[in-house]
């Protein structure tokens, strides 16, 4: 007959090596060197509803200048923390433009970043990846 403590001891040695690994998991986490994205020139892609948009953009530390689809658009930009900034239109043509939006980078990697953006207290989100053209 098999003693019920050594049969607890083994269960929980392996419920122990199970769990070790996890802790080590969990702990990690992902590098963002989001200072490195701060200014530059970018392209960026972003996908609604299946279909592909693409831009390009300019981002010193006051301003963004982005091109879509042969319109150009000025915001303002305002780092929150560094990895968040909000953009401002500078001239809105409608209501829609007269809202900030909010974007987070969430990861990044030697040349590009992953982000998600939304407008400034709106909890839907949207996600995209700008790349760094030079």
């Amino acid at each position: 007959m098999i003693n019920k403590s050594v049969l607890y001891f083994c269960n929980m040695k392996y419920i122990a090596l199970l769990l070790i690994p996890s802790l080590f998991v969990s702990c990690y986490q992902i590098e963002r060197n989001c200072n490195d994205f701060k200014t530059g020139t970018y392209k960026s892609k972003i996908t609604i509803d299946g279909i592909i948009y693409k831009s390009t953009f300019s981002r010193d530390s006051l301003l963004q200048v982005e091109s879509f689809e042969g319109t150009v658009d000025s915001t303002y930009v305002r780092w929150i923390n560094n990895c968040e900034v909000v953009f401002k239109t500078i001239n809105p043509k409608n209501r829609a433009e007269k809202k900030d939006i909010h974007l987070k980078i969430l990861t990044t990697s030697e040349d590009s970043y992953s982000f998600e953006y939304g407008y400034v207290g709106d909890t839907y989100k949207r996600q995209g990846e700008a790349t760094r053209i030079n």
